[in-house]
């Protein structure tokens, strides 16, 4: 807010403001608790030194770098130095970085798209500390004399507001020992004349008691007299961050409490109900909101407007309360605005609100993987003694246990030679392994910590997923071996990190109309689809004139969430042509894949979760697609439990998975002339596609 505005703003109450000394031009407190420094080279140079420029401090082997631990010659994390600053831990997200630097030096908005758990709350509090330093302030409201129901707001620099109210209380503390002083002279006066004059104590006590409570009443104008310091910045040593997630609007926007008593004298003074919300708060710092797109409409629409007035009045929100009467004038708020969410933020978002932080910042999406270096594993080691000194609580990770937790982190990204970014959840698991190890009183957490730590921290999906497999055997629901004409043994994730094995059943029936493909087990737009596709490969195989036949396919058991993604699709298609044929599928064997309607197999995600689940449904063995061959990561108990098959194409699905060698290989070499799709062919095709955006179902 300018000067002039303050002036303006401030003329009808100047002369209440009581002298205080000046705490200096910048707004700091004697101790230089605002900003870090006045030079703006110095500023520079301690934005530009970001976390993920931080090196280790701690010796290096450089033979040993491709050790899991990059070549760190350490015993424990208790060696390894946590940087002081946030920002000097941020570890990966080299892009949302420089966004981050480049929109503190210029003071833009952000937001931040992508999964649970990136860092992106981390960057904004970060980004607090990499803010230019400026002049902070205090905010007061004073009592209007002319209008009691739109207080005055006045700005001052960081500090001095607390000497403005201490200085009216001390005023009023003075006036109201006065006013007192000579309440009980006036009092002690009136009693004597009764007593002495009139002869009649009762009239001198009724006096003194009206007396007495006309010096109260007017006593309640002077404390109305005190300012209300609605922002204090006195302490803050940085920016402010003010996390506004969840905020209901009265939260967020400001409020003023109700008052029950609203007239008689007893009404609480309206500027000392004014309430800061957290952009008024968040004045020359930072504004965070996790999760955008939860504000309802009106609050996103008033958000903009403080972003593009740089004020904002404060009023009741609630129109029932007596607050709503009460509208101060505008409060500053000045701030940098972080927005963040998932994919799915933008689509409530007002597109107003984000056009606004398009057009004067950034937008970034956050990784959820790093390539594996052995910088970055060096810097997943520091991340530990970061969550082990964060925690205080933890005893130190011994170098093996950091090892397995860096393991993890590559079983987690789901992609080979890359780590996982979804930090959260890993500093989870670290917190699992240090309360065990305290648990048995170790002194460190050691390799085994981490090891049953993995198994305790199961997701609610991966137990529910275990629980399930273990239910189905009980029931005979599960088939591991044999052959079965139209099942086939699919494979699915739940949430993003566990396995299960959801058998597909097909059976071909006359129609009583033209013939159709009906699929059954709550399947979702993309399931359905992917049965569709896999309906144009039957036709196009089948020799029969299936227009006079239906074909049933069943999702067994998919329960009430049903069936999203099209990773069962070879499953369907292996399924269909089984029931077709009367040709039994090996039910040993699992499998899991995308079909393209020319016959090719194209790569999925979740393959490591997915493998496991064969394995511990006791299959044998298990198909994916030769892209996703380099995601697998499957655990050291299962390598030696099932065997691993990547294909290229249908044909290779059905010469692994059906029965019989002379009905077997017409089929697949009557799929491979039509689709025209050799395996040669496919083999050589596959060499150049990646698994790019695999579906995680």
């Amino acid at each position: 807010m300018s000067n002039d505005s303050n002036e303006s703003r401030g003329e009808g109450a100047a002369e209440e403001f009581p002298a205080v000394d000046d705490p200096g031009s910048n707004g700091a407190a004697e101790d230089g608790t605002v900003g870090t420094s006045n030079d703006p080279s110095d500023q520079d140079a301690a934005i530009d030194d970001l976390g993920s420029d931080v090196e280790i401090e701690a010796e290096i082997d450089e033979e040993a770098e491709d050790d899991l631990l990059g070549g760190l010659l350490i015993d424990s994390t208790g060696e390894i130095e946590v940087p002081d600053r946030l920002v000097d831990q941020v570890i990966g997200q080299e892009h949302a970085r420089d966004v981050v630097m480049k929109a503190a030096k210029q003071r833009r908005h952000v937001m931040m798209i992508g999964s649970p758990g990136t860092g992106k709350s981390m960057l904004a509090k970060a980004m607090s500390e990499l803010l230019p330093p400026e002049e902070l302030q205090d905010v007061l409201v004073y009592h209007n004399p002319d209008d009691g129901n739109n207080p005055k707001v006045r700005t001052v620099p960081a500090g001095k507001g607390e000497q403005i109210v201490e200085a009216h209380k001390e005023e009023a503390r003075k006036r109201n020992q006065m006013r007192t002083f000579l309440m009980w002279i006036i009092i002690a006066v009136v009693l004597g004349y009764a007593l002495l004059a009139i002869g009649n104590i009762l009239i001198g006590i009724i006096a003194a008691g009206i007396i007495y409570l006309a010096f109260r009443y007017s006593s309640r104008g002077s404390d109305a007299m005190i300012p209300n310091l609605l922002v204090n910045n006195a302490d803050t040593k940085t920016a402010p961050f003010e996390d506004a997630t969840g905020a209901h609007a009265g939260a967020l926007l400001g409020d003023v409490r109700h008052d029950p008593f609203q007239s008689g004298g007893m009404e609480t003074p309206s500027h000392d109900r004014v309430e800061a919300g957290g952009i008024h708060k968040a004045n020359k710092g930072v504004l965070f909101v996790d999760e955008i797109n939860t504000l309802d409409i009106r609050s996103q629409q008033k958000l903009m407007t403080a972003i593009q007035e740089g004020a904002f009045s404060i009023t009741g929100q609630s129109e029932r309360s007596s607050g709503a009467m009460v509208q101060t004038e505008p409060v500053p708020t000045d701030f940098v605005m972080v927005a963040a969410g998932n994919l799915d933020a933008m689509e409530n978002m007002h597109p107003a609100l984000r056009s606004r932080i398009k057009g004067y910042g950034y937008e970034v999406y956050m990784d959820d993987t790093i390539e594996d270096t052995p910088e970055m594993r060096r810097k997943y080691a520091r991340f530990v003694a970061q969550e082990v000194a964060k925690d205080g609580r933890l005893p130190e990770f011994e170098a093996e246990a950091i090892e397995e937790v860096i393991l993890e982190a590559r079983r987690r990204a789901g992609r080979k030679d890359h780590l996982t970014l979804k930090l959260r959840n890993l500093g989870g698991l670290v917190r699992v392994s240090g309360d065990i190890a305290r648990g048995e009183g170790a002194d460190r957490v050691t390799r085994d910590h981490v090891l049953q730590a993995k198994g305790r921290s199961r997701s609610i999906e991966q137990q529910l997923a275990d629980d399930y497999i273990e239910r189905r055997k009980d029931y005979e629901l599960q088939v591991a071996e044999g052959f079965q004409v139209g099942r086939v043994n699919g494979l699915a994730v739940m949430g993003e990190d566990s396995g299960i094995m959801l058998p597909v059943m097909a059976e071909v029936t006359p129609s009583q109309g033209p013939g159709q493909v009906i699929a059954t087990g709550q399947l979702q737009e993309m399931a359905e689809e992917a049965v569709q596709n896999v309906s144009a490969i039957i036709k196009k195989f089948s020799d029969e004139d299936i227009t006079e036949q239906d074909i049933h396919i069943q999702f067994v058991q998919t329960g009430q969430q049903g069936v999203d993604g099209d990773s069962a699709s070879i499953t369907v298609a292996t399924a269909v042509i089984s029931a077709l044929e009367n040709v039994g599928v090996d039910q040993s064997l699992a499998m899991t894949g995308s079909l393209s309607v020319r016959g090719d197999v194209l790569p999925v995600g979740g393959v490591t979760h997915k493998i496991e689940a064969a394995a511990k449904s006791g299959c044998d063995r298990v198909i994916i697609p030769k892209a996703n061959e380099q995601d697998v990561m499957i655990e050291d108990e299962y390598e030696e439990m099932i065997e691993i098959i990547p294909v290229s194409h249908i044909s290779e699905v059905l010469d692994y998975a059906l029965e019989g060698e002379a009905e077997k290989d017409s089929l697949v070499d009557r799929l491979k002339n039509i689709t025209g799709s050799a395996l040669e062919k496919a083999g050589e095709g596959q060499g150049t596609r990646g698994p790019s955006s695999p579906s995680p179902q």
